[in-house]
């Protein structure tokens, strides 16, 4: 439905993982092999957080509904800015309408937010949800997409203060909702959240069948296991990305996310451990 990146590291401009790579995010936005669509052309997103000072601040916003392949704004800016925390998505909508306001990322505060994936039987328990919403964050609902109104029941549950709690609360609500009207498979998705510091990647779906997920592998064990792949020393040691499909080819470099897994990607490096246990 959408592919999207995560990069934590040293800072870097975007367009290192989102244009230069032989497939990078905008590739697979016109060819993608491993998604429920090939073509990802319903606009895209980049959301970044400015470096300035040792605090972190509100991240920074760039959406378009061009096609992320044809947009020459995407790749001005995405050589323009260094970050040391960004995402970056194309999306592929699947029923909500092309508009900048329902493309991703989503910001609220120093939080981004993106989404690959479905709520199941959005028509039919899209009030339910939205109701649920806590009044406080109800109004900073813009777009039509049910990647948004689960960003906002991820924040009614608690997300700034247990990030893995209150998304595990909202994907438990939407379950309980969807089954309650009938729906087979309520919730299907990956997920990325950050706060500026970490970032907490999700791979869950009600039946157990998760849209794909790769986390980069350590970046000093691939120097030393391909010493002459130059690519490599362009990046920070510390630098990992969390993406719906490999940027390349080259065995080891990605490895693929458990299902119902959290990754959790902070100043003291990579972990994963379970989410969510998908129905029997």
């Amino acid at each position: 439905m959408c592919r999207w990146l995560a990069y934590r590291g040293g800072a870097l401009h975007p367009s290192l993982l989102v244009l230069d790579p032989a497939h990078s995010l905008v590739r697979q936005s016109l060819n993608s092999p491993l998604g429920a669509e090939t073509v990802n052309g319903d606009g895209f997103g980049l959301g970044w957080y400015p470096i300035g000072g040792d605090a972190v601040g509100t991240p920074a916003l760039f959406h378009s509904i061009e096609p992320a392949w044809h947009d020459e704004n995407l790749r001005e800016i995405s050589r323009a800015i260094h970050s040391r925390l960004f995402f970056a998505h194309v999306r592929a909508a699947a029923g909500p309408p092309i508009q900048q306001t329902n493309c991703h990322p989503f910001r609220h505060g120093h939080w981004l937010f993106m989404h690959n994936g479905r709520i199941g039987g959005w028509r039919h328990v899209r009030r339910e949800l939205m109701l649920r919403v806590d009044p406080e964050f109800f109004p900073l609902i813009r777009g039509t997409t049910d990647s948004e109104v689960l960003f906002h029941l991820a924040l009614t549950f608690g997300l700034a203060q247990d990030p893995v709690a209150a998304m595990r609360r909202a994907v438990e609500f939407i379950e309980e909702t969807g089954r309650a009207h009938g729906v087979a498979e309520p919730f299907q998705g990956t997920i990325a959240v950050s706060d500026g510091e970490r970032i907490w990647a999700f791979r869950h779906s009600s039946l157990g069948t998760s849209r794909t997920l790769y986390v980069s592998a350590d970046l000093t064990a691939l120097r030393e296991q391909y010493p002459d792949a130059e690519r490599l020393h362009a990046f920070d040691p510390t630098a990992r990305v969390i993406v719906s499909e490999p940027l390349n080819d080259l065995p080891g470099a990605f490895v693929e996310m458990p299902e119902s897994t959290v990754g959790i990607l902070g100043p003291d490096g990579y972990r994963d451990e379970p989410f969510l246990r998908a129905a029997a």
